[in-house]
């Protein structure tokens, strides 16, 4: 249990010693595996996740089975709309999916709610999840609203290159159109002009990524 410990603090330095052995006490630390699902649409949530090490892919998905990426969960951070849907005890509205291995400690629905009172570490946290997501939110929102799909993919892989810290994204071209909402052709024809102009290199199992800078240059 202190190696978890040491791992929470790792992640969470601004949190109280006090806040941190509540967290190893109360909290449930768990571990899974590349593409296992956290949450599920009309799912019931009764805890909040932290998480610890990673990446998580945060999206919804339409009556069709449409996804529309929303935004990525990295170490040290927390899902905000889930931490709403657990404080109104209401069914989640959004999937999360595990892009790579990933710890997440999950914080039970009656500790979360009191720490805001009790721990400022813990209200700040939170107050800082939901202006952060709801940033993304907006910066996705005027991706998929107001842009075409060339700049959307264009932005689509930029996002998933930082988030990553990787220049390899082994993501199938069907991966990309559901997450993009679009055709498999389509993406796969953007991605051969890019990999024209030399901004991307396509492999076989995974598109690596050279300039992306002057993409829409």
């Amino acid at each position: 249990m202190e190696q978890n410990g040491n791992n929470i603090k790792a992640q969470f330095p601004q949190f109280e010693t006090t806040l941190l052995e509540e967290l190893e006490e109360k909290a449930e630390l768990k571990s899974f595996e590349a593409g296992e699902w956290l949450l599920r649409k009309g799912q019931n949530i009764r805890s909040t996740m932290l998480i610890i090490s990673g990446l998580v892919k945060v999206f919804r998905q339409d009556e069709e089975g449409n996804e529309y990426f929303m935004y990525y969960l990295e170490p040290g951070q927390a899902c905000a709309l889930s931490m709403i849907c657990a404080a109104k005890q209401e069914t989640s509205q959004i999937m999360a999916k595990t892009v790579q291995p990933t710890e997440v400690v999950r914080i039970p629905l009656d500790n979360m709610d009191a720490w805001m009172a009790k721990y400022k570490s813990w209200y700040y946290f939170v107050l800082e999840t939901y202006r952060a997501r709801f940033e993304e939110l907006l910066s996705t929102v005027d991706h998929i609203a107001f842009r075409n799909m060339d700049e959307r993919l264009v932005f689509y892989l930029r996002k998933y290159q930082e988030t990553t810290h990787s220049n390899n994204i082994h993501l199938s071209f069907t991966e990309m159109a559901q997450e993009l909402n679009s055709s498999r052709e389509v993406i796969s024809r953007l991605m051969k002009k890019l990999a024209d102009k030399g901004l991307v290199r396509l492999h076989k199992s995974y598109v690596e990524i050279v300039d992306l800078g002057r993409a829409l240059g």
